[in-house]
């Protein structure tokens, strides 16, 4: 059985890496686009942001999504992360629940978790851009992936190619849950600088 991380972990973390960075409340809010407000609720526990919100705390951070995850465990360790001790995050607003396949790492070249979205789920109000490349493979069930101005309908097998910058969002309109991992590129970039054509 997965653990799952209380709003109030996931919180601390925030702040903790907010103030390594030397980011004010307010400086970390415009970075993110949100209310000092809303990341005041964020840090003290309050609220569960939706998957994309996450994300976009994460990039201001300078993190990935999955690096969230370290705040419970304890840092780095071996490299085998067994089914029932993967690290979950509850996100109410989504209908999600994010699961981080592997340990943190901060020297680590990529980043992968596991995404649930049960039905009526979906990563966030509008599409968003990351500044990271993202691969992802849907493990079970059908997804819409609102890629650019087109929606694609995946299902079990499909995967999906996104390139930094490029607005995307996920949802899940089926009546059954949906299992997508996705595995993001731990180091920012732009297309261009990983030989995309110009």
């Amino acid at each position: 059985m997965t653990r799952l991380l209380k709003q109030q972990v996931v919180g601390a973390h925030v702040r903790r890496l907010r103030v390594q960075r030397g980011l004010s409340l307010r400086a970390l809010a415009k970075l993110t686009g949100f209310s000092a407000s809303f990341m005041s609720q964020v840090e003290n526990g309050h609220v569960s942001p939706s998957i994309g919100s996450m994300e976009k705390i994460a990039a201001a951070l300078g993190v990935t999504l999955g690096q969230f995850f370290e705040a419970v465990s304890g840092g780095r360790g071996g490299s085998i992360v067994r089914a029932d001790d993967r690290q979950a995050l509850s996100s109410g607003w989504s209908n999600a629940e994010i699961e981080a396949l592997g340990l943190p790492d901060p020297t680590a070249r990529l980043d992968a978790i596991l995404i649930t979205l049960r039905p009526g789920g979906r990563s966030g109000k509008h599409p968003s851009a990351h500044r990271r490349e993202e691969f992802a493979f849907v493990l079970q069930g059908r997804v819409v992936l609102t890629l650019g101005p087109e929606e694609h309908r995946l299902r079990r097998g499909d995967a999906a190619r996104i390139l930094p910058g490029e607005l995307h969002l996920w949802r899940n309109d089926a009546r059954s849950p949906a299992h997508v991992m996705i595995v993001t590129s731990a180091i920012a970039g732009t297309a261009r600088g990983r030989g995309a054509p110009a």
